[in-house]
């Protein structure tokens, strides 16, 4: 497979009273055609940031300041503003987080339709664009009937499933879903990720998947990149972070969710607490919470490195070689 979308050395910087922070330093990755990259790590450690970059959708005091972003070869940072208009949504789409709170709530869905399509000219008449957007209702399992109500007739997983009807509206290659599920419930949860994955399957478009949630991801992703502190510090397959995650912060995402089976056991979380990037020195940003910190930790910054055997990348200088406790792995079947 080739790269749909290749990320490089990409920073991002706001601009504060206290001086500059970078929210995103030097990452890059790259999402294949046809397969769902995940972004996982705790809140604020840069994954939005880096989803509304590879759509330009940043306003001051937020400032892509370095890297490239190759979408089929061409790089997304230097589109005029026509060809930015045609990007959005007709070759990369997005599902907002807090998606269901996106949609307008004096307009019906159809009329929700119909200006996207009306936008980019993909239909010539009103009629037209009822019969589409009838269509992509049924795909998501919502019956058509239902396009001439207003938002607040749906309930919270509905409003989900419009709002990746209206991301897949213009059939783009590549869709980006920033939390998509953080306020369903898991039922519901697993019902949207499961059709995405069907509509992915059947349309062959990309996905790049952000959450905090590593057992979520696990089960839906093709290949996942760990974030901390702005940094990519861990990228390999899914099986690979779930059963021998290297980097240490990696190890303590994956026992921080509970087993479904056998004894109870007191959960321990990660101590410490997020790095303050307005005062970081220098060294692993992750120093002072790692259990494997040494001195060459706190001086100089660790870089990613590939390691052939697992087929990833790590940014450590003591990764770890222990597999993660047997009943977290059984507890998630990634999807092959």
């Amino acid at each position: 497979m080739s790269a749909l979308i290749q990320v490089k050395n990409l920073c991002v910087d706001y601009i504060t009273f206290s001086g500059k922070v970078r929210a995103v330093d030097n990452v890059s990755f790259s999402i294949e055609e046809n397969s769902i990259f995940g972004l996982a790590g705790e809140s604020g450690c840069g994954k939005s940031t880096i989803a509304y970059a590879l759509m330009r959708l940043h306003r001051p005091p937020a400032l892509i300041s370095e890297g490239e972003i190759l979408f089929q070869g061409e790089d997304v940072l230097h589109y005029d503003e026509e060809s930015l208009r045609q990007f959005r949504w007709a070759q990369t789409s997005m599902v907002f987080q807090s998606a269901m709170n996106c949609l307008n709530p004096v307009k019906t869905i159809e009329y929700q339709f119909y200006d996207i399509f009306a936008a980019h000219n993909r239909v010539s008449s009103r009629e037209e664009s009822i019969e589409k957007a009838k269509e992509l209702l049924r795909i998501v399992d919502i019956p058509e009937g239902r396009l001439f109500d207003y938002p607040h007739q749906f309930s919270g997983g509905m409003r989900q499933r419009v709002v990746i009807a209206m991301a897949l509206a213009l059939n783009p290659k590549l869709l980006i879903m920033d939390e998509p599920t953080t306020a369903l419930d898991v039922v519901v949860q697993r019902e949207i990720l499961q059709k995405v994955y069907e509509l992915k399957q059947q349309f062959g478009f990309s996905v790049l998947f952000i959450t905090h949630d590593l057992s979520l991801m696990v089960e839906f992703c093709d290949q996942i990149g760990i974030m901390y502190s702005g940094k990519l510090v861990e990228v390999a397959n899914a099986k690979t972070i779930l059963k021998q995650p290297q980097h240490p912060y990696t190890h303590g995402l994956g026992n921080s969710f509970p087993t479904l089976k056998g004894e109870l056991k007191e959960m321990i979380g990660i101590p410490g607490s997020p790095l303050d990037l307005t005062k970081y020195q220098g060294g692993c940003r992750f120093a002072d919470r790692c259990f494997k910190c040494v001195d060459d930790c706190r001086r100089v910054e660790p870089s990613l490195a590939y390691y052939p055997e697992r087929e990833g990348w790590v940014a450590c200088y003591q990764p770890i070689e222990a597999t993660v406790n047997a009943e977290l792995v059984s507890n998630c079947e990634v999807s092959e």
